[in-house]
């Protein structure tokens, strides 16, 4: 079951939530909406549903124009992120709802629950009560119910957004196999770029209502189409360079390759913390910076640098290179920029386009 959304709007007020938006999903697909909150990506995902009614534009399921139909006719499937379990009901009626409510026949709605409870690591726990269950365990009965009535498309709406962080990385790997095994088309709603690039196969970036970007997280990652995608996804050191010469970029001692952007002009830069490259001796053009503070990360160490001039970078490198290397406070060190992005400044008139992407500093 595709998904094919064309120039779909959808305004409250003044406020416009949704902005001619385009987009495909590929039958079988896992997408993720990642956006900033207030993007417009949960109201985006309730007009597919069928639950909020678009001002204009249209939804095709398959090719078929489903806009003006109704969320039952539809046959998709949404969970929320709190849930929205009957709390009156157990686990095996959660699940058996929808099917009852279509009045399929009961050995049919036995065998697709008893199927859905083992799929979701619930068998044994069929009589318990969503208050007898763990937030994790609730948002699974969720999924199952949705997926009870053989849904076209799966839609999820923030679905980790309840939980404790560990619960969240276990739901998240859980979810993936889920898909793997049952291959509903599904879209998911999250403003956690982590979950978005960990779990899906195709990432739609929203901003303000529209879709800045889209693509494999790889792309999303390593090729931001935006300023606003490469803030937003990943971590990123950010500064204003000037082109002191035809296709050279000077911020301080560091020198960017820039392609198409005029002497005079001002170009803003963005690099990875990861791809700041940090050494004890001036080998290969490296600059000099004072490292001024220090962040424990897991397998990694934060270094905050001076470069002098009020210029500061973030770098991050292996615990244990860190430690061989004595990259600690107040260290005199060496750095480079291994890779980075080049857009024109705001106001610029090419102000949309993108300079390119080097994957060494010049």
């Amino acid at each position: 079951m595709s998904i094919e959304v064309k120039n779909l709007t959808k305004s409250f007020g003044a406020f416009k939530a949704v902005d001619d938006v385009s987009f495909r999903v590929e039958t079988g697909s896992l997408t993720a909406l990642l956006g900033p909150s207030g993007s417009g990506k949960s109201t985006l995902l309730r007009i597919i549903a069928g639950l909020e009614v678009p001002d204009s534009g249209e939804i095709l399921l398959t090719g078929e124009e489903t806009t003006s139909r109704t969320a039952r006719e539809r046959n998709v499937g949404f969970v929320f992120q709190h849930y929205a379990l009957f709390k009156h009901m157990t686990v095996w009626e959660n699940i058996a709802f929808g099917l009852q409510v279509r009045r399929a026949p009961s050995v049919e709605v036995e065998r697709r629950v008893k199927e859905l409870v083992d799929l979701i690591l619930l068998a044994g726990l069929e009589h318990r009560y969503p208050s007898q269950l763990s937030g994790g365990q609730r948002q699974r009965v969720a999924l199952a119910r949705a997926l009870a009535p053989h849904p076209r498309v799966l839609l999820l709406d923030e679905p980790f957004g309840a939980l404790d962080a560990k619960v969240r990385e276990e739901l998240r790997r859980w979810i993936r196999r889920l898909h793997d095994q049952t291959r509903v088309t599904t879209v998911f709603v999250t403003h956690d770029q982590h979950e978005a690039l960990e779990i899906a196969g195709q990432v739609l970036v929203m901003n303000k209502g529209r879709i800045v970007q889209a693509g494999t997280p790889l792309d999303i990652f390593d090729r931001p189409a935006t300023p606003f995608v490469a803030e937003f996804v990943g971590e990123s050191n950010r500064v204003e360079a000037p082109v002191t010469e035809p296709g050279v970029a000077c911020w301080g001692p560091i020198r960017f390759a820039v392609d198409g952007a005029a002497a005079g002009e001002t170009v803003r830069v963005f690099f990875r913390p990861h791809d700041v490259r940090v050494g004890n001796s001036p080998e290969d053009g490296r600059v000099e910076a004072l490292i001024r503070w220090t962040r424990f990360r897991g397998p990694l160490m934060e270094l905050g640098m001076d470069l002098g001039g009020g210029r500061e970078i973030v770098a991050q490198v292996p615990k244990g290179v860190a430690q061989a290397g004595g990259l600690v406070e107040g260290r005199r060190v060496f750095v480079d920029v291994a890779a980075y992005h080049v857009f024109p400044s705001p106001g610029t008139p090419t102000d949309a386009a993108h300079y390119g992407v080097a994957d060494m500093d010049i």
